[in-house]
């Protein structure tokens, strides 16, 4: 059967993008394999990171920890974003380390551990992006009672961690000057972590004092660059997805023929235009309409007109295609193919919404 639209992971390349980033930091990598990978699998994400040396798994929600136990994933899984009045028992049960942002949620992982059963909990210390984490006026209030917990043995405190802005490294640099000293108020408190995290990728690429004890990688998991002036080959990584569709229909039209909702474009000589099926349900931004980038036969083409919810057109002039030709979408651009990141450039986003949109009903295949 010919192909109709398809994603293929390239499972290999998320090892070797662990195994550099081992190389590079020296320290524990972190996979974080939230929001289905990234886009390109969970399940499959996460075991082909622990094959490249990953520690342990990262996700934003405790259901996303949950399918992994499901799949049979049983490394260390932290889950770190939940909803008000969260209850713990079910990631208790199945092992997973939660992490905690208020004193409500200290009191919640306490009430879920059982006898010989402390649940793992990383504590988040706010450190100026704003968002979720302990406040600073409340560290002390916290880590006190994360301690007492502790010592009686309904929590086990597995790390400290936060996050970064990358806004500068002038910025990442006083927000890691904070975590030392919320780490250094936990050792007052007789709290001594496992381990200490705060860099995600780009700082643990550019900024090696932040790299502690481990390295959060998300977006370099998947082989994607974080910075706007480096490539994912500069950088050493391998992107790990390749969009596919094929072609559904070619129309050989004459000069002023419209293309797509509105007219926006009409051709301006006699062409041929070629209609591949997938659309902004699929996770094509709309918003590129008229700038997005293809690759058909090792040539680059862009579309032209409107993207459509289950279709989008390509103008490929006088070259001669047929019904079921293959067209990449995005993939490795050192292989001649336009890059996630060109397609962030079209639609005005970054490389991480352009994988992470992919829909779901765009079929994942190992590679």
């Amino acid at each position: 059967m010919t192909l109709f639209r398809e994603a293929t992971i390239d499972l290999d390349a998320i090892s070797d993008n662990v195994r550099h980033f081992r190389r590079l930091t020296g320290v524990q990598v972190i996979a974080v394999v939230k929001a289905n990978a990234y886009g390109h699998g969970a399940a499959a994400a996460a075991v082909a990171a622990l094959a490249g040396g990953a520690t342990r798994l990262g996700v934003a929600e405790i259901p996303e920890a949950l399918e992994l136990r499901r799949q049979g994933i049983t490394a260390p899984i932290v889950a770190w974003l939940h909803a008000p009045g969260e209850r713990f028992e079910s990631a208790a049960a199945q092992n997973i380390e939660v992490g905690i942002s208020s004193f409500d949620q200290l009191e919640a992982a306490a009430k879920a551990a059982e006898v010989d059963r402390p649940v793992g909990v990383h504590l988040k210390l706010e450190t100026g992006l704003s968002r979720n984490g302990i406040p600073p006026a409340d560290w002390g209030r916290v880590l006190a009672e994360a301690a007492r917990l502790e010592r009686i043995g309904r929590l086990r405190i597995v790390g400290l961690f936060s996050h970064l802005s990358n806004a500068s490294h002038d910025d990442d640099r006083a927000a890691l000057a904070k975590f030392l000293k919320g780490v250094a108020d936990a050792e007052a408190f007789g709290i001594r972590p496992e381990i200490r995290h705060i860099a995600a990728t780009a700082a643990a690429i550019d900024l090696p004092e932040t790299r502690l004890d481990a390295v959060r990688i998300g977006i370099g998991l998947y082989g994607l660059s974080p910075f706007e002036d480096r490539t994912s080959a500069s950088l050493g990584l391998r992107p790990a997805m390749t969009l596919r569709g094929s072609i559904a229909a070619v129309r050989r039209v004459p000069a002023g023929t419209g293309v797509s909702y509105g007219y926006d474009h009409r051709t301006d000589r006699d062409t041929t235009l070629i209609l591949v099926p997938l659309g902004y349900a699929d996770g094509v931004p709309r918003s590129a309409s008229g700038r997005l980038p293809v690759s058909i036969a090792g040539r680059r083409f862009r579309n032209v007109g409107r993207i459509a919810m289950d279709q989008f057109v390509v103008d490929v002039g006088d070259m001669a295609v047929s019904v079921g030709d293959e067209v990449v979408l995005f993939g490795d651009p050192t292989l001649g193919v336009p890059s996630a990141t060109d397609w962030a450039d079209a639609a005005g986003t970054i490389n991480y919404e352009i994988v992470t949109r992919i829909g779901g009903r765009v079929p994942r295949r190992a590679s």
